[in-house]
């Protein structure tokens, strides 16, 4: 594995730190007026997502950690786990539902997303950005209720909850920007 200093600290780098895969979200050199420069590190653990700020000084080195992205379809879920197949060999994976988390709510069968793995084991998954889903449920558009962004929730066929605009009925396909849960537009 390749070395990393601190001195050489890049957002987006991954790197080893007391044995957490991390990936620095921001960092900044310091050269204080006495004393020694340090690096001021805002990172993130990429398994379990917590946030950490800490120093090291310029000379530290660390292992930078390999992170593999593969493109993956989704194909089932269980009830326990989410099932995914290798676009490329069809192999096969399965990611607990706990893992997965929020991410799946919007993905149906048969979508592709992005798993990422570390040392072969998969820990994240990111769906597409933008998805088009038909709403299953939502209460009907009051004629003549136009107030500028009012909204009400709607069930899409994932069974995830999306807050639409008044004119928008069940039945119809919306687009869903899958990083903020937000409804986007009519799809076409």
């Amino acid at each position: 594995m390749a070395k990393v200093s601190a001195g050489d600290i890049r957002n987006g780098i991954t790197i080893e730190v007391n044995g957490k895969v991390c990936q620095v979200i921001d960092f900044m050199h310091v050269k204080p007026g006495k004393g020694a420069a340090f690096v001021r590190v805002k990172m993130k653990d990429i398994i379990n997502g917590g946030v950490v700020e800490t120093t090291f000084r310029p000379t530290e080195t660390f292992e930078q950690a390999h992170i593999e992205r593969k493109k993956m379809q989704y194909l089932y879920n269980d009830g326990e786990f989410y099932n995914y197949m290798d676009n490329e060999t069809y192999e096969q994976i399965m990611i607990s539902a706990e893992e997965a988390g929020e991410s799946m709510k919007f993905v149906k069968e048969n979508e592709e997303v992005t798993v990422s793995f570390y040392q072969g084991n998969a820990f994240a998954i990111e769906p597409p950005i933008t998805v088009e889903l038909v709403i299953t449920e939502s209460e009907p558009g009051v004629k003549g209720n136009t107030a500028t962004g009012a909204t009400k929730p709607a069930i899409v066929e994932t069974g995830a909850q999306v807050m639409v605009p008044l004119f928008v009925d069940q039945g119809e396909k919306i687009k869903i920007d899958t990083r903020t849960g937000e409804y986007l537009s009519r799809a076409n």
